[in-house]
Order: structure tokens, then C-alpha cells, then sequence
């Protein structure tokens, strides 16, 4: 019997991945767990997958599970490429710095990343590596990608999403969405998944599972069928074809039919808030980045920092300005955020820290 590793009341704000497993998805899984079902997809609840997405992108609409985000944007954007094509991507994207040049080493693709100062692409910032066009010397720009919400926590408008997709399309390139947290801004902007993808002309997403409630798994997402070519077989030489394929799919449909997914989402959203509103007021706390969805990037004083992650679990973005960020998630009660935001007032109290509050 393995015992218990860790005190459950112990909760921090480092990352939507620190959460557990919503009581809905164990209980999906249990199901599941009944009988014996065909191996590598060819299953009664990955057939059912289909129609469930396609009720959320729109009837052209099919979803590979996949097993990790990396493996989603991997295997998506190598079937949108072609050997000496590129991407172009914000130079903070999570494709760009957060998994380990994955898209290069095994996409074979390049990157061609832009400065943005709040995270998020613009038609004008897409054209500064949009040239190049026909020059056998540059790797050719044929894909646009884009992070919904984006690695800073803001959100693309679906007009936003459509200008962008507009100006792609025009110049033949394609669109691909990171979704990890796509159901994130859903709720944030109150509108349907459909409306941030399909109805914007994105051509192929990601959308994330493991940071809305499931134990593993997210869903590449193909909604036009022109954009890409091989994914069954590059999803298997990625390492991304689950034998057990049931079992993502069997959570995705507990998530998505119910509207769990949405539920949770506004949870973490309004968790964030909270949080925000809770240390915003606190001398030595500057908030700097809008609070769009469940995320919140603060700036504090580094022996505050230091003490404050042995007593809650927190990432440092930036340790040159001492940048931190707070992840809310479908678990996160108001008690743990009061609790962190009152743990944040002793540390600074300690500190003796006098600076005056800056909220965006």
C-alpha cells in the first residue's frame, strides 16, 4: 500500500498542472475501466469524441488524443509544415521557450520568433518575419501560431484572432492555436469555444486537459483538413499514439459534455481575481500584468519570494525583476487564497517592505 506522500490541505500557486483529478474524471475513468476495449483509438469512446468536439469546432472538426501539450503542438505544427518551412511565433510563446526546441529537434521546422510586449502577435508584428517569401536562402514562413491565453496571462478578442488569421491566410500561410488553457479564455470572454477557432479561421489547436481537471491528456484538434497532412502517423512516430486511448478520450467526454470544462475554468478565472484583489492593496506587491484569466504576475521583494515558496509553491518568471507568477485552479478555494494572501502581508511585515502598491 503506498502511503501518503504529501499533506493534501497544502496547497500552492504554482501551476493548474499542481492540481489533482476532478471527482467527475475519476469517476469517467472508473467507467471506462469496465471491460475490454479496442487498443490505439479504434474504441467506443474515442468514435464518441468526435461528435462531442464536433458539437464545440463545428462539424469538419476531428481530435487526435494526444497524451502531453508539447506532443500536441509538435505533432500539429510538423503536419502544417513542410520541411524548409517556418513558424512564426511570439518570442514568449511556450513552443518557443518552454519545451526544450521540441518543435525544431523533432518537427524539423524553424522558428521565427518576434518580440511582443504583452505576449500576444498582431498582424504588424506577424510581417516582420513574414518576408523572405521565395528566397531559397530563408527558411519560408508558412505557419502562424498563436497562445490562447498567452504565456503572460492576456487574451486574444475574436476579432483579434480573426485579423490575425486574415492576414495569414492571405499570404497562404496557416494558423495553429495553443489551447492549453483555451476553456480559460473562453470563460473569460464569454464566448463559445468555436468562436476563438473555427468562426476566427484558425486551421488546427491544442486543446489542454490536464490544467482543466484531467489526470492527462490533451486533444490535437484538426478543423481544416487542407491544412495538414499525415497527423495519424506523425502523432505515432512522436511518441503520442496512447495504446489505452480510451481513457483520454473518456475524460475529454466527461469534461466536455457536461460543461465541466467551463465551470472549472470560471473557478480558476475568479480564484485569480481574488487573488489579485486580495495582494494588490499590499505595500511591497506591485501587480503588473491585466488579470485575465487564472493567472497573476506579480513583482516582490527576493527575500520575500524566498521565504514565501517554502511556505506555497510559486514559479519566478523573471529573476531579474524579481517577477513571479500565481496560477489559480478548478481546486483553488477562496480559504487558500486568503490564506497565501495573508501568508504574502507576514512575509513583507518581516521584511519591513514599504513600498506603495501598483495595480496596472
Amino acid at each position: 500500500m503506498i502511503s501518503r506522500l504529501h499533506d493534501p490541505a497544502s496547497r500552492g500557486f504554482a501551476s493548474d498542472n499542481y492540481a489533482g483529478i476532478h471527482p467527475d474524471i475519476l469517476a469517467a475513468l472508473a467507467t471506462a475501466n469496465e471491460g475490454h476495449q479496442a487498443a490505439y483509438g479504434d474504441d467506443a469512446y474515442t468514435e464518441r469524441l468526435q461528435h462531442v468536439f464536433r458539437d464545440h469546432f463545428g462539424a469538419r472538426a476531428t481530435v487526435h488524443p494526444v497524451l502531453t501539450g508539447t506532443g500536441a503542438n509538435v505533432v500539429g505544427l510538423q503536419a502544417m509544415t513542410v520541411p524548409w518551412g517556418a513558424v512564426i511565433c511570439a518570442e514568449s510563446a511556450h513552443v518557443n521557450t518552454d519545451e526544450c526546441g521540441a518543435p525544431e529537434r523533432i518537427a524539423h521546422l524553424k522558428l521565427l520568433p518576434v518580440p511582443t510586449p504583452d505576449g500576444k502577435l498582431t498582424p504588424a508584428l506577424i510581417e516582420r518575419q513574414a518576408g523572405g517569401r521565395g528566397d531559397v536562402h530563408r527558411a519560408q514562413p508558412t505557419v502562424v501560431t498563436i497562445t490562447q491565453p498567452t504565456e503572460l496571462g492576456t487574451l486574444y478578442t475574436p476579432q483579434e484572432i480573426a485579423a490575425i488569421c486574415a492576414y495569414a491566410h492571405d499570404r497562404d500561410m496557416t494558423v495553429y492555436l495553443d489551447g492549453a488553457r483555451l476553456a480559460h479564455a473562453a470563460a473569460a470572454l464569454d464566448v463559445p469555444l468555436r468562436a476563438l477557432t473555427t468562426d476566427a479561421g484558425v486551421d488546427v489547436l491544442s486543446f489542454g486537459g490536464t490544467k482543466n481537471g484531467l489526470l492527462l491528456g490533451e486533444a490535437l484538434v484538426v478543423l481544416d483538413p487542407d491544412a495538414v497532412r499525415g497527423t495519424e502517423y506523425l502523432r505515432k512516430a512522436a511518441a503520442q499514439l496512447a495504446s489505452k486511448m480510451r481513457f483520454v478520450s473518456a475524460q475529454f467526454i466527461a469534461l466536455m459534455e457536461s460543461g465541466l470544462w467551463l465551470a472549472n475554468a470560471r473557478h480558476a478565472n475568479a480564484m485569480a481575481r481574488r487573488l489579485a484583489g486580495a495582494v494588490s492593496s499590499l505595500p511591497g506587491v506591485r501587480v503588473v500584468r491585466p488579470v485575465q484569466s487564472n493567472a497573476v504576475f506579480a513583482v516582490l521583494p527576493a527575500d520575500v519570494t524566498a521565504r514565501l515558496q517554502k511556505r506555497h509553491p510559486f514559479y519566478v518568471r523573471d529573476e531579474g525583476t524579481g517577477e513571479v507568477r500565481w496560477m489559480c485552479s478548478f481546486d483553488t478555494t477562496p480559504d487558500d487564497v486568503d490564506a497565501f494572501a495573508a501568508a504574502l502581508a507576514e512575509e513583507l511585515a518581516a521584511s519591513g517592505a514599504d513600498t506603495e502598491p501598483v495595480t496596472p
